[in-house]
């Protein structure tokens, strides 16, 4: 009986071993196999897999075959190496917000000014120095178990895999669309209804250190539906059908619905005329892009069931929110 395409099927993983057995499809037939083992192991580079090939940790049919070789389907690909540690990051005693946890994943509930990933200005302190610290199996799965990211200045939710299985899952659950991702934020502008932004995004031609809308860009699209409408700003519901770079707060900005205090993207301060003093005091007080990852729906790598966690606004948009809607009350009334 021909074998079946499945996902990797971990027989052993050990603390510092791991053990993989698939099938690669039959309708693969022809592909290079280390382009297939880059789709069926996407936990792990390329260039890892080539390597693992040439040493004959990674073995097809039990044999040691080239990685420019090609696959005629079916075969069986199967090895055992020792789990290398893919981050250099310390262990931090940093306190998490978890939401949920289990053998497979973490849901954290990120503050706005905790940075993620490690990097030349933020050596430390970060999200996975308090990962590593509170479960340091992570120091084994590319990036310390994250699938995905958020700006040092956005709060809400994120997941964490805890295991190589669940990272391989949901990285194919983020690559087909499935995983998730909502929203909230507070723009520049008054908006007349919601709508959809299907735009390309890449690196500005001129600062490489912002994105913006090119047509040499990665496919991108955001969805938005407005939750309530303010003298000059507009608070958004926004959902995430791709995930690139600065995404919500390039698209809006793009569409002149920048997000209350981007200082990358939004420009300069509005205030609505004769706008109230606490209105005032809250949009210059607004340090950071108005923007919360307020909800996050998965399909669990372990037991298949659909799940969805949200999480309230923080205090500082409610506040802003608040102060916006009193402003909006006093000069309609």
């Amino acid at each position: 009986m021909a074998a079946q395409y499945t996902l990797p099927i971990h027989l052993l993983t050990m603390p510092h071993s791991e053990r993989i057995y698939c099938h690669i499809p039959k309708a693969w037939a022809g592909k290079r196999l280390d382009q297939a083992l880059a789709e069926l192991l996407p936990a792990y580079s390329r260039a890892r897999l080539q390597q693992w090939l040439k040493t004959g940790q990674l073995q097809v049919d039990g044999r040691i075959r080239r990685p420019r070789d090609r696959v005629a389907g079916d075969e069986v690909v199967s090895g055992a190496w020792v789990r290398e540690e893919e981050t250099t990051a310390r262990p931090q005693a940093i306190p998490l917000d978890i939401r949920y946890e289990d053998s497979d994943i973490l849901i954290i509930n990120k503050p706005a000014g905790l940075v993620v990933h490690p990097a030349a200005g933020n050596p430390d302190g970060t999200l996975v120095n308090a990962l590593l610290h509170h479960a340091p199996e992570l120091a084994a799965l590319p990036r310390a178990g994250l699938v995905h990211r958020l700006d040092k200045d956005t709060s809400g939710l994120l997941v964490v895999a805890r295991s190589l299985r669940a990272h391989t899952a949901l990285v194919a659950q983020l690559q087909a669309r499935t995983l998730g991702r909502e929203y909230r934020a507070v723009v520049i502008g008054v908006m007349i209804g919601g709508g959809t932004v299907n735009a390309p995004i890449g690196r500005h031609p001129r600062d490489r250190k912002r994105m913006a809308v090119s047509s040499g860009g990665r496919p991108a699209v955001t969805h938005y539906r407005v939750l309530e409408r303010f003298r000059a700003h507009s608070h958004v519901r926004v959902r995430l059908e791709t995930g690139r770079t600065h995404q919500i707060r390039v698209h809006l900005a793009h569409s002149r619905f920048p997000l209350v205090g981007d200082a990358v993207y939004g420009g300069r301060l509005s205030l609505p005329p004769r706008a109230t003093a606490s209105c005032v005091k809250a949009l210059k007080g607004f340090k950071r892009q108005a923007l919360h990852a307020a909800g996050l729906m998965l399909t669990h790598p372990g037991s298949g069931e659909r799940l969805e966690w949200r999480t309230e606004l923080p205090t500082d948009m409610v506040e802003l929110l608040s102060a916006l809607r009193e402003d909006a009350e006093m000069h309609n009334g």
